[in-house]
């Protein structure tokens, strides 16, 4: 079997309720694989949770809740919220899960009999809230430590340590002859920045039971627990390997008992991630990978932060986004259309609510859902709903749109391929007024004309149709409803022009993005 474009979100940490910065990862994430799957590429997308450590022990206790049965309602929670989103996730992994862990104990007995890990004793300071070590140069010139690392403590105590440093020299140049493997490039370059600027520490990779307890055993030594990062990075890893992917297994030959088939997901094409686990993903799980004698992923993609009005997003001040009403109220495919054309994949942006409505109504109602809704009105009040003879006039612009939208979905500029579909949008608008089929009813000997005019609006909303699938699937598949196109919307195949054959009757006009009032504020 050939392999399948594998494709990730970071998972999500189980200590809290989701919001607009995991909603953004996931539409994105689903955006590229639909977009992938609409190519022809057999597509394995995953997401998930990552449900040990401190901060998720420390929140169960809180809540009077065993750290499992905790885990196990928000598990609940954030796959219903993945659902809202319209995912089409393939699987959903979780850290606690037993196939997780087997692979977790499996890559860890490995990496300890290569001598990549041992053990030694720690004096410093360290960040429960962070889950990390710290030292003197994380301090703030008052001696101070930043607010993000809450409680600061001095430990001292025995741990396991992962050989980082000894890899180095082997990542810095990984990083410089593989340009592609972070994108934007910029991320990269701040990577790289990092690795030439001091020598990389060993890493700490285990945590005593006494203090957490709720975490992957180690192994060789059950008296402590994985370190929190080392067991969620491995989730990527986790899947192919549990599901016997032959290329994942065969790094663990006698540490993982499991029979190969013919899944073949590794390495990942894709991580998709968030700047702040850059250094996690960038420079830890590939010295892990490395370590481990299994090939790198190809790419990770690291998006940017949202604020919200210009602040940053904090339930404490009130000031944030939930991607949930905003569904509720307004709709799912607006939500998504939102998030992916506001923000391009890289660089922070900014949520408003004025800035929503104003592209929800301006765009997709008077827009997107103007141009269906008087094209298909216009053929049934004219034409009794039949299509006529095929006509090429907008053809051209529907064929230019079609190739910069593909060269953008194929790079992962998801903002560019919307900015090309609605030059089409735009186009078709226009057309309308400049063609006035309302004007050429009125004349019979137009009669031709009139049929030209509304195949190419008809036409081009069936296009638009397939163009939009991996952005807006719902309001995709309600395109092809209302001209009652048998064919998949999911096919980019489908974009070709003459896809409305003469004498098809398509059906009734039905709004696709209703007007909202200002009032209406998410």
């Amino acid at each position: 079997m050939s392999k399948r474009f594998y494709l990730t979100t970071a998972i999500d940490y189980t200590n809290g309720a989701p919001h607009l910065g995991h909603a953004y990862e996931k539409v994105i994430a689903d955006v590229i694989a639909r977009a992938q799957r609409s190519f022809g590429t057999n597509v394995f997308f995953l997401t998930g949770l990552d449900e040990h450590g401190t901060k998720v022990q420390q929140a169960a206790q809180t809540a009077g809740k065993s750290p499992q049965a905790f885990c196990d309602e928000l598990a609940i929670e954030w796959q219903a919220f993945a659902q809202t989103l319209g995912l089409s996730n393939d699987d959903f992994v979780r850290t606690t899960q037993p196939r997780h862990r087997e692979v977790v104990q499996a890559i860890l007995t490995k990496l300890h009999q290569a001598g990549e890990i041992y053990q030694a004793s720690y004096e410093g300071w360290y960040s429960a809230r962070q889950e990390t070590f710290l030292t003197e140069k994380d301090q703030l010139p008052d001696g101070s430590w930043d607010p993000i690392y809450g409680d600061v403590v001095k430990l001292v105590e025995e741990n396991w340590y992962f050989r980082l440093g000894k890899h180095q020299a082997w990542l810095i140049d990984f990083l410089e002859t593989h340009p592609s493997f972070v994108q934007p490039d910029y991320r990269r370059n701040e990577v790289l920045g990092f690795l030439r600027k001091e020598p990389l520490a060993d890493l700490c990779i285990s945590r005593p039971a006494h203090r957490l307890n709720w975490g992957i055993p180690l192994p060789f030594a059950p008296e402590w627990v994985t370190y929190v990062w080392f067991d969620a990075l491995v989730n990527y890893y986790t899947v192919p390997a549990s599901l016997g992917d032959a290329t994942a297994l065969a790094p663990l030959q006698g540490f993982l008992d499991r029979p190969t088939t013919a899944l073949s997901l590794w390495p990942a094409d894709l991580h998709v991630i968030g700047k702040d686990i850059v250094k996690f993903h960038a420079v830890y799980w590939p010295i892990m990978l490395r370590a481990l004698g299994a090939p790198l992923p190809k790419q990770l993609l690291v998006h940017g932060w949202w604020q919200k009005d210009g602040s940053k997003i904090a339930k404490s001040t009130g000031n944030i986004v939930d991607p949930v009403a905003v569904i509720r109220e307004w709709g799912l495919d607006a939500f998504r259309y939102y998030v992916v054309r506001e923000l391009a994949i890289g660089p922070d942006g900014n949520w408003t609510d004025a800035g929503f409505i104003a592209r929800y109504n301006a765009e997709l109602a008077n827009g997107l859902g103007n141009l269906l809704n008087r094209s298909v009105s216009m053929l049934n009040r004219y034409r009794q709903g039949v299509v006529p003879e095929i006509s090429r006039e907008l053809a051209p612009d529907a064929e230019t749109a079609v190739r910069a939208a593909e060269a953008a979905l194929r790079t992962n500029q998801l903002q560019d391929a919307l900015l090309a579909i609605w030059t089409l949008v735009n186009r078709a608008n226009k057309y309308v007024e400049e063609t006035r089929p309302f004007d050429l009813n009125k004349d019979p000997a137009q009669a031709a004309r009139l049929d030209a005019v509304l195949y190419n609006l008809v036409e081009t909303c069936r296009v638009l149709g397939v163009l939009l699938w991996p952005f807006i699937p719902g309001t995709a598949e309600k395109i092809y409803a209302q001209l009652k196109v048998c064919g998949e919307v999911d096919q980019w195949g489908a974009t070709a022009w003459g896809g409305l054959l003469p004498g098809h009757t398509i059906g009734s006009a039905v709004p696709l993005f209703p007007k909202k009032e200002p009032a209406k504020a998410p």
